[in-house]
C-alpha cells in the first residue's frame, strides 16, 4: 500500500545498526568532527544528544551522505549499505513508498 511505513525493519534493529554506526563514527576523528559540528555538538553532549529523538536518525543520514565512510561502516558489519537507507527510514519516520500491499 502506497504510504505505508517501512515493514522491512524494525525499530528495534534500525536503531540497533544506527547505534553501532555512531560507534563506529566515534573511532574515526575526522569523521566524527565533521559529524559533530554539522550536529552542533561538543562531543561531551554525544550520549545525551543519542537519547533525544531524531538523533541516530542524522547519524545514519550523515552516512548517506559520505559515501567512504558508508562504504567503510558496511564493509565491517557485513551488511549493504542499503540496509542504512532501511534505518534511517524506519528512525525519520519516512514513508516507504516502495513496500507492497
Amino acid at each position: 500500500m502506497m504510504g505505508q511505513k517501512s515493514g522491512g525493519m524494525s525499530p528495534e534493529a534500525a536503531e540497533e545498526l544506527a547505534t553501532s554506526a555512531l560507534a563506529y563514527l566515534a573511532q574515526n576523528p575526522e569523521d566524527l568532527g565533521r559529524f559533530l559540528s554539522l550536529a552542533g555538538i561538543g562531543p561531551s553532549e554525544i550520549r545525551s544528544a543519542a537519547e533525544e529523538p531524531g538523533f541516530l536518525a542524522g547519524v545514519l543520514e550523515f552516512y548517506m551522505q559520505h559515501e567512504h565512510l558508508l562504504l567503510a561502516f558496511t564493509e565491517t558489519q557485513g551488511i549493504r549499505p542499503t540496509m542504512i537507507a532501511a534505518a534511517h527510514l524506519k528512525l525519520s519516520g519516512g514513508t516507504d513508498y516502495f513496500a507492497t500491499p
